[in-house]
């Protein structure tokens, strides 16, 4: 469980300031963002799951 939260743990604010050019910048915050985005993804995907298998009468 510590592995997982050494690698999450991120500061973006850092990575901005040492960055090379605005590319890096925006790979920064794309990069950020990805997590949130797959869990969003699975949230709905169960979310529909559940919603058919409740209107199928299961």
């Amino acid at each position: 469980m510590n592995i997982l939260l050494f690698f999450q743990k991120m500061d973006v604010a850092e990575k901005m300031k040492t960055a090379l050019d605005s590319n890096y910048q925006i790979g920064v915050v794309i990069g950020s963002f990805i997590p949130f985005v797959i869990l969003i993804g699975i949230a709905y995907f169960m979310y529909n799951r559940a919603k058919k298998r409740d209107e199928n009468g299961y």
